[in-house]
C-alpha cells in the first residue's frame, strides 16, 4: 500500500493538521508520498515539515516534462484524456474560481498521473474538496488509481460546483463532522451515503496535554487562527471592550497573522485595549503548545463570511481542549459536535459579542468551572478526537477494509 497525499499548498503553517495526519498514518504502516499543487513560500514552518519539503513532489505549472506527459496521454488515451477535460470544465461551469483552477491544474494533474503510476501509488487521498480533489479526479480518470478526499469547511460550504462528480467517482469521502456529511449529501441529492466515513481531525493527545495553571492574576484569554473575517476576531475584541467596562480582569492574546491584522489592531486601540489585547503573530506548533499551557481559556468566535466561507470544525478547539482548557465558540457548522454547551465550554450565536463577553465573564469569575470544563473537554478529545484513532481509521480505508 502506497498512498499519495494531494494538498493545495505545502508547507502551510495553518494546515499543520495535514502534516500531523500524514505522520500518524505512517505510524500505521502506510507508505506516504506527498504531492502539493503549489509550494508555499514561507520562512516559518513546523520543524517536522522540513524533511517533507525535501521529499515532496513539487511541480511547476508548465515544463517540458508536463508537456510530454500530456502528449503521451493524448496519443495513448485520447478518449479518456479529452473526456476528462470536457467533464471537468462542464462540471465547474458557473464557478470562475473552480473553472480557472481546472484549466490551470489540469496539465500538471495529467503529469502527476504519470508520476504516480511510475511511483507505484495504490491510492490517492486529497485534503480539501476543492482543487486537490479535482486533481485526484483527473488522475483517477486517467490511471484508475482509486481516490478519496477529506472535506473540511469552506471547501464545501463556499462553492459546491463539481462536488457531486468528485463524490460519485471517489472510493470514499471523509467529512470531518456529521454537519459536513449532511452538506455533501444534500449537494449530491441524497446519493452516496455509504461512501461517507466521518473521521475527525484528531490531535496527538500526548503532545497536547493539560498543564498546571496559576489561578491568580488576570485571566489569560487565547484566540488562535488566521486573522480573517471567518474567524470572527472582531467580535472577540468587542467582547473585550464590554469586559473592560464591566471591570473584568483579563488579557487577550491573538496568535496568527492575516489580512485583518491592521483593522483588528486599530479596533483594539480605538477601544482602549492597548494594555489588554496583544497580537503575537504566527507561532510554530511547540510555541502554540507552550502558550496553550499558559492560558486560562480559548475563544474561537467563528462566523460565516460575506463570501460564503465558514469553518468546519476548528482544529484549535480540539488542541485547546486536549490541553485542558475551557472554550467559548460559535453554534456553527460542526463545532457543537465537540463543544457541548455548559459541559466543556460555552456556545454563542455567531457574531454575538455581548454573549461572548458574558460567557468569558462566567469563566473568569469561576476557576472551578474552568477546571471542570477543562477536564470534560480533555475526556471528549481522548474519546473522539485522538489522532492515532483517526489515523487507524484512515489506514483501514486506504487498504480497502471498510470501503462499501
Amino acid at each position: 500500500m502506497k498512498v499519495a497525499y494531494l494538498v493545495s499548498r505545502f508547507p502551510k503553517l495553518t494546515e499543520t493538521f495535514v502534516l500531523n495526519e500524514i505522520l500518524a498514518v505512517e505510524k500505521q504502516g502506510v507508505a506516504v508520498e506527498l504531492y502539493p499543487l503549489l509550494r508555499e513560500r514561507t520562512n516559518k514552518m513546523h520543524p517536522a515539515a522540513v524533511s517533507w519539503v525535501r521529499l515532496a513532489h513539487y511541480t511547476p505549472f508548465f515544463s517540458l516534462a508536463i508537456l510530454r506527459s500530456n502528449l503521451r496521454f493524448l496519443l495513448l488515451k485520447p478518449g479518456p484524456y479529452l473526456k476528462t477535460l470536457r467533464d471537468l470544465l462542464w462540471a465547474t461551469r458557473g464557478s470562475m474560481r473552480f473553472f480557472q483552477g481546472a484549466l490551470a491544474f489540469f496539465p500538471k494533474s495529467v503529469h502527476l498521473a504519470r508520476v504516480m503510476v511510475e511511483a507505484g501509488i495504490t491510492h490517492i487521498h486529497a485534503h480539501f474538496a476543492s482543487h486537490p480533489a479535482a486533481a485526484a479526479f483527473i488522475i483517477h480518470r486517467l490511471t484508475g488509481i482509486p481516490y478519496s478526499f477529506t472535506a473540511h469547511g469552506s471547501d464545501i460550504h463556499r462553492d459546491q460546483h463539481m462536488l457531486l462528480e468528485k463524490t460519485a467517482e471517489a472510493a470514499f469521502v471523509v467529512p470531518i463532522s456529521r454537519y459536513n456529511r449532511d452538506v455533501i449529501l444534500r449537494a449530491c441529492g441524497g446519493k452516496h451515503a455509504k461512501k461517507m466515513h466521518i473521521i475527525h481531525c484528531g490531535v496527538d493527545t500526548d503532545k497536547f496535554h493539560p498543564a498546571s495553571r496559576a489561578e491568580e492574576g488576570p485571566v489569560r484569554i487565547l484566540c488562535i487562527g488566521t486573522l480573517h473575517e471567518v474567524k470572527g476576531q472582531t467580535y472577540l475584541i468587542e467582547a473585550c471592550r464590554i469586559l473592560k467596562e464591566k471591570g473584568t480582569r483579563f488579557s487577550c492574546h491573538f496568535i496568527g497573522d492575516g489580512p485583518d491584522l491592521a483593522a483588528l489592531a486599530e479596533q483594539a486601540k480605538n477601544a482602549g485595549l492597548d494594555e489588554r489585547v496583544f497580537f503575537h503573530g504566527r507561532l510554530e506548533q511547540h510555541e502554540v503548545i507552550q502558550i496553550l499551557h499558559q492560558a486560562d481559556l480559548l475563544v474561537a468566535p467563528s462566523v460565516p463570511s460575506k463570501d460564503g466561507r465558514r469553518e468546519g470544525l476548528p482544529v484549535v478547539l480540539i488542541e485547546a481542549m486536549a490541553c485542558g482548557l475551557p472554550v467559548v465558540s460559535s453554534r456553527l457548522s460542526g463545532i457543537p459536535e465537540i463543544v457541548e454547551d455548559g459541559v466543556n465550554g460555552f456556545l454563542t450565536e455567531p457574531g454575538d459579542s455581548p454573549a461572548i463577553a458574558e460567557a468569558i465573564d462566567k469563566l473568569c469569575a469561576r476557576p472551578d468551572l474552568r477546571k471542570q470544563f477543562g477536564v470534560e473537554g480533555r475526556c471528549k478529545v481522548e474519546l473522539e478526537f485522538d489522532q492515532s484513532t483517526s489515523a487507524r481509521q484512515l489506514a483501514q480505508l486506504f487498504s480497502g477494509a471498510n470501503i462499501q
